[in-house]
């Protein structure tokens, strides 16, 4: 039987976005679009920051040290979600997820698809303690989430953070998380692959993210990632399983999820460098011959968002995008790709082809604007 690669249940699903760090691209989902409604959430704390990464922790003997330094700053996350039978009669669901908390008054980070459409979120320590959310700050693109949690006064104890720039292939790793909703357990394994990207689906493509060999079950999302020193490198995500092949995990480089982490806490959404155009396609012959184009490579544009940085360039519906400061694009990818790493206020310069006539205009990236409430 032929092998047909699929990508599991992604344990509810994921989503990322593009990063603007300065160590270039990490990833990203659709951020040329105007469609910016995946974010929805109320803000926590416009004074909150993420923690500094710790420098120069020293490597732990075996994963047992490890674990016994982070097993206490990771928790069980809990889901209930109101859910309606054929006959219309309300019952209550409950799904388990990972999340690890970074702050001691309180701050929990998880993946967005663990939380998403939940009515209570409530979170349970490796000692015992549980706490209910008292707010979920929430992005679908980036699949990550902050919950927060009133202590009543109780410090938490709370994880390390890492440089995932730092990381290198073949380095031992360990996943630790809530795995199958059986309590807090530990995977461990090596970094197999650096910089990795797949596709969710026709919409969504992940990059940047931190491939391993690490068995990840449904459970993990949301969990840390840590190397031998303990520090977070990564947030658990997503597994690709083959048939006949040993499954390989994912998870998103904590070096481009703070950015987005700190947004969401301050301003309850992530800020996106926006181009304003919209229903990118890569031209092929089919593309070519279907709106009858006069070129058969680039990057059709079906629409630009009204006063967006495309429309005030003069870039229109049906233009096809050849190159973005004179490196060519040849596929949506690319032109995603292209503004992946730049940052708002950048001015690109956008090669375009239109009524067999091309041209070449300066065009200044603005902020995504914020969700509509």
């Amino acid at each position: 039987m032929k092998k047909k690669q699929k990508l599991l249940s992604l344990f509810l699903g994921i989503v990322l976005v593009v990063s603007v760090l300065s160590g270039g691209c990490d990833y990203l989902s659709q951020p040329i679009n105007s469609d910016n409604t995946d974010s929805t959430s109320t803000p926590i704390d416009a004074d909150w920051t993420f923690p500094t990464p710790q420098q120069n922790l020293p490597e732990l003997a075996n994963y047992a040290m490890v674990v016994a330094m982070v097993k206490p700053a990771v928790v069980a996350v809990d889901v209930e979600y109101i859910t309606q039978d054929i006959f219309g009669r309300q019952t209550v669901a409950v799904a388990s997820g990972s999340g690890f908390i970074i702050d001691p008054s309180g701050y929990i980070i998880t993946n967005n698809h663990v939380v998403e459409g939940g009515s209570t979120v409530t979170v349970t320590l490796s000692d015992g303690r549980t706490f209910t959310a008292s707010q979920v700050v929430t992005d679908s693109r980036t699949d990550l989430a902050v919950i927060k949690v009133d202590t009543l006064g109780e410090d938490l104890p709370f994880v390390y953070i890492g440089d995932s720039s730092a990381l290198e292939v073949g380095e031992p790793v360990a996943a630790i998380g809530n795995a199958l909703g059986l309590g807090i357990t530990m995977k461990g394994g090596w970094i197999s692959r650096l910089d990795a990207q797949i596709t969710v689906d026709q919409s969504v493509t992940l990059y940047g993210l931190i491939g391993t060999d690490v068995a990840i079950n449904e459970g993990n999302s949301g969990g840390p990632l840590v190397n031998m020193a303990g520090e977070v490198i990564g947030i658990t995500s997503a597994k690709i399983a083959e048939v006949g092949v040993e499954g390989v995990g994912y998870a998103i480089n904590i070096n481009s999820a703070r950015t987005f982490i700190e947004e969401l806490v301050k301003k309850g959404y992530i800020t996106r460098p926006f181009m304003g155009v919209a229903g990118i396609l890569t031209v092929d012959s089919s593309i070519q011959s279907y709106f009858r184009l006069g070129i058969d490579r680039g990057v059709l544009i079906r629409g630009v968002s009204e006063g967006g940085p495309a429309e005030k360039a003069g870039l229109m519906a049906n233009d096809v995008i050849l190159a973005i400061n004179g490196q060519p694009v040849l596929t949506d990818e690319e032109l995603i790709l292209a503004i992946h790493g730049k940052k708002i206020g950048d001015k690109i310069e956008v090669s375009y082809f239109r009524d067999g006539v091309t041209a070449t205009v300066t065009l200044t990236l603005a902020e995504t604007p914020p969700p509509e409430s």
